[in-house]
C-alpha cells in the first residue's frame, strides 16, 4: 500500500508562484510513476503532468512552461513547482502514482493510488 501526502497549497496573487509537495510511503518509491491532476470545482479532474521513474516529464499544454515536476528519490517526494500562476490554475491539486506500466499516464485510471489533495487559489 502507498499513501501520499500534498502539501504546499495555499492562496496566491496571479504572476506568484507557489511549490507543491507529495510525500509518498513505501520502499519501491523509485519505481514510481507520479502524476499531478487538478480539479476545479464544477469541472471533471484535469491532468496536469507526470513525472517517471527515470525522470521524464510530460506537462499538460495549459501548464507547459510555467510548471516544473521533479522527484527527490532520497526523500520520496514529488514537487510541482508553479510559476506565473493565473487565476484559472484555481483548483484543488492531487498527486498520484502508479506502479503499472502504461503507454502513457495522462489518464486518472493509469494511477491506482492518490492523496487526499491541497487546495491552490489564485486571486487576479
Amino acid at each position: 500500500q502507498v499513501q501520499l501526502v500534498e502539501s504546499g497549497g495555499g492562496l496566491v496573487q496571479a504572476g506568484d508562484s507557489l511549490r507543491l509537495s507529495c510525500a509518498a510511503s513505501g520502499r519501491t518509491f523509485t519505481t514510481y510513476t507520479m502524476g499531478w491532476f487538478r480539479q476545479a470545482r464544477g469541472k471533471e479532474r484535469e491532468f496536469v503532468g507526470y513525472i517517471s521513474w527515470g525522470g521524464g516529464t510530460i506537462y499538460s499544454d495549459s501548464v507547459n512552461g510555467r510548471f516544473t515536476i521533479s522527484r527527490d528519490n532520497a526523500k520520496n517526494t514529488v514537487y510541482l513547482q508553479m510559476n506565473s500562476l493565473k487565476p484559472e490554475d484555481t483548483a484543488v491539486y492531487y498527486c498520484a502514482a502508479t506502479t503499472r506500466s502504461y503507454s502513457t499516464y495522462r489518464s486518472s485510471s493509469a494511477y491506482n493510488y492518490w492523496g487526499q489533495g491541497t487546495q491552490v487559489t489564485v486571486s487576479s
